[in-house]
């Protein structure tokens, strides 16, 4: 039973209480006092208006569920975009504008690279992704199938080592390539006062081709440590150790190549975490605040040893001129805060009620990221002074200026300077891509990214289409028409708005970590289509999909697709729907198992355990990294099949029976995973998902959120009680 304390008319959860007044607080420079009045007048002014654009929500889609209904079969094109005209959920395109956000780090203003998203709740990963500015190639392309083949399960593999340096040596060529010879040649780097010189087996030297690219070094001139490099802004270290086994065989010394690889970290306490309660939120908070003071830490055990990760230091150079240099040893973190639909029970109003949890997050993330950017902050994470807050599941322009406004209420109430708060919007709900441009004019002198996101956003095509027929299968969403339009209209928006050289324009995630040759011959698709940052699953995939950033020149690219035509509102708005329903029986079993499998294996982490995300084996016993949005697409997609008669009740019931056996077999080797198959009754995870489909199409935009935590918080009542 959570204990509250009274504080300005609000009833604060005491474990709140106690680690923002002995922990966050404590060297911010903010009173406590002054912290929870701030808290009672944010509650208070915003409260009310978060209600009513959720209730805007829920009319747009009963107006929309009305329109399928009195309109069924083909949908007119036509037709349909005057209703949602007429309705309001299409605005009027505002007039040509730039974007006015200033003060962003170059991380995000001018260097194209990888961005990792992961779950705040775990110090250890948070401590991995923070750290995951710079990664090793060698272990890269060693540990994955990145070379094609899958990594080895033995020993030390020579022939495979080599095959690492060849293709290593192949990136350098790409970054600083030489006059005449390639890298795999050279057995000495030496720096002369003229740059960078290496030497090769016949005694003949000769300088970099692009003398530009060589940056700095450690150590000596003559037997350097490291070779700093770069190229479209990233870094590349060549280190070089003959006293390690690798750079002892190695001609020229090279022990390892370190990538700057995962430039931003979205520290995430929405969709990667399960935090369901104060005592949740407050694990999350105190690790935001450990990477903001700097002291994060995380103890475990790594093969027998014990281990303590810390955060890293940031890396020392000498410059070509001579001078002292110093690059970054930490990715740039963001915060991503939770939507407006969640409440929480660890700030309850006047009357008891649950307040929005947004709110609580933008006060209390931005209170803590005074550690970094307040009066006595280190400025180690920000070197502008900025706090980045992505925003998630934004319905529309008018959700994105009530933010706005709510990071100005912050702000002021912080002793912040006017637009230190900056917004990241995420481009992942149906009505915010319609009115992109609407919605970024909306906070466009904070605005510092706009990201598309394609499982939420599919997950939304579906439940606001959800009367309109039957969805094509999960597959093929990806060859739809709208899903085109999706993707190229977010550049189209941000390459016209003003957004190079000033905010990100960013890609979704690459789901399938282990997986990593097929990363590399894909993903290089973001970069090429004007992206400046695509999310990635790992600290290993960073590093990989950096090398994208060093082949393809972002900023030309962007240049290059600036004067295209846009994309198509038409064809945005093009219904993934199928309604001569062209599937046999078997296409249509093998669709529910693949729905009902990847659900289960999911929701049975997220209520038992308390796993918000985590690479979840498919059907076919391919990992891949599963969070609410990839809950999201397949509870909805079950739901409209079920909706129009394409599977009954009763096949849905056996089919998720059937599946909770295949992932009892998958977690078999989990010691902390409790078994569904053999207990439906008795199981609210299994529960959970039974409830996500059948009230799938009545869930508030077909959000998982409200289900998935009611039924952990039932667990979590269960364990305690044991």
């Amino acid at each position: 039973m959570t204990a509250y304390r009274t504080l300005n008319g609000l009833k604060v959860a005491a474990e709140l209480v106690d680690f923002m007044e002995w922990e966050a607080l404590p060297g911010s420079g903010l009173a406590a006092d002054g912290f929870w009045a701030a808290l009672a007048d944010i509650i208070g002014r915003f409260g009310p208006e978060n209600r009513r654009l959720l209730e805007r929500r829920d009319a747009l889609q009963r107006q929309i569920d009305a329109w399928h209904t009195a309109h069924p079969g083909a949908v007119d094109p036509a037709a349909y975009r005057a209703f949602l005209t007429e309705i309001g959920y299409i605005v009027a395109e505002p007039a040509p504008f730039s974007i006015e956000t200033t003060g962003v780090d170059l991380e995000i203003a001018e260097v194209a690279g990888p961005q990792l998203v992961v779950p705040v709740m775990n110090a250890r990963y948070a401590l991995n992704a923070a750290n995951a500015r710079w990664g090793s190639l060698y272990d890269a392309l060693y540990g994955t199938d990145a070379l094609g083949t899958p990594p080895p399960t033995g020993g030390f593999d020579a022939e495979r080592a080599k095959a690492v340096v060849a293709r290593a040596r192949t990136v350098l060529d790409g970054v600083a390539p030489l006059a005449s010879r390639g890298h795999a040649d050279v057995v000495a780097y030496f720096i002369t006062e003229d740059g960078l010189k290496v030497r090769f087996a016949d005694g003949n030297e000769e300088e970099l081709a692009d003398p530009e690219a060589f940056v700095g070094y450690r150590g000596d001139l003559e037997e350097p440590a490291g070779i700093l490099l770069q190229r479209n802004g990233l870094h590349v270290d060549i280190h070089f150790d003959r006293g390690q086994p690798t750079g002892a065989s190695d001609p020229a010394g090279i022990a390892d190549i370190l990538v700057e690889s995962a430039l931003t970290t979205i520290m995430d306490c929405e969709d990667s975490v399960a935090a369901v309660d104060a005592e949740d939120k407050v694990a999350v908070y105190r690790n935001w605040l450990g990477l903001m003071r700097g002291d994060l830490q995380a103890s475990f055990d790594k093969g027998g040893v014990a281990t303590t990760r810390r955060l890293a230091a940031d890396r020392s150079f000498i410059r070509r001129d001579g001078s002292d240099g110093a690059l970054k040893g930490l990715s740039l973190m963001l915060v991503r805060n939770v939507g407006s639909l969640l409440t929480t029970d660890a700030v309850l109003d006047a009357d008891g009620h649950e307040t929005a949890e947004c709110l609580v997050d933008a006060l209390v993330t931005s209170a803590i990221a005074l550690h970094d950017v307040g009066p006595n902050g280190r400025h180690a994470n920000s070197r502008t002074g900025a706090v980045y807050i992505v925003k998630p599941k934004m319905h529309g322009p008018d959700e994105v200026a009530v933010a706005d406004r709510l990071f100005s209420a912050v702000e002021a109430a912080l002793g912040l300077p006017p637009l230190t708060l900056k917004m990241g919007i995420m481009d992942e709900e149906r009505c915010t891509s319609v009115n992109l441009r609407a919605a970024i004019a909306a906070a466009k002198s904070r605005v510092f990214f706009i990201n598309t996101g394609f499982l939420d956003r599919t997950g939304d095509e579906i439940h606001t289409s959800m009367l309109a027929g039957p969805m094509v299968r999960k597959g093929d969403m990806k060859s739809s028409a709208w899903i085109a339009a999706y993707e190229a209209g977010n550049v189209d928006a941000g390459l016209a708005l003003g957004f190079s050289g000033r905010a990100q324009i960013g890609k979704g995630m690459w789901a399938a970590p282990d997986r990593m040759a097929a990363m590399l011959a894909e993903k290089i698709g973001h970069p090429r289509a004007g992206a400046s940052t695509a999310w990635v699953p790992s600290p290993t995939a960073a590093t990989l999909h950096a090398l994208h950033y060093l082949e393809v020149d972002v900023a030309a690219r962007q240049a290059e697709l600036s004067g295209r035509e846009p994309a198509s509102l038409d064809a945005l708005l093009t219904l993934p729907i199928a309604p001569d329903r062209p599937w046999s029986a078997a296409e249509i079993a093998e669709e529910l198992d693949n729905n009902a499998q990847g659900l289960l294996g999911y929701v049975v982490r997220w209520i038992d355990q308390g796993v918000g995300c985590s690479k979840v084996p498919d059907i076919h016993d391919v990992g891949l990294m599963e969070d609410r949005a990839t809950l999201r697409i397949s509870s909805q997609h079950i739901a409209n099949w079920l909706k129009h008669g394409v599977v009954s009740r009763e096949q849905v019931m056996t089919t998720l029976e059937r599946m909770a056996a295949v992932v009892d077999r998958q977690n078999e080797g989990d010691p902390a995973y409790r078994p569904i198959g053999n207990d439906f009754a008795g199981s609210l995870a299994f529960q959970a998902a039974v409830e996500l489909v059948l009230t799938g199409d009545r869930q508030p935009n077909g959000y998982t959120e409200p289900v998935l935590t009611a039924f952990r918080r039932r667990r979590k009542v269960e364990i305690a009680m044991r």
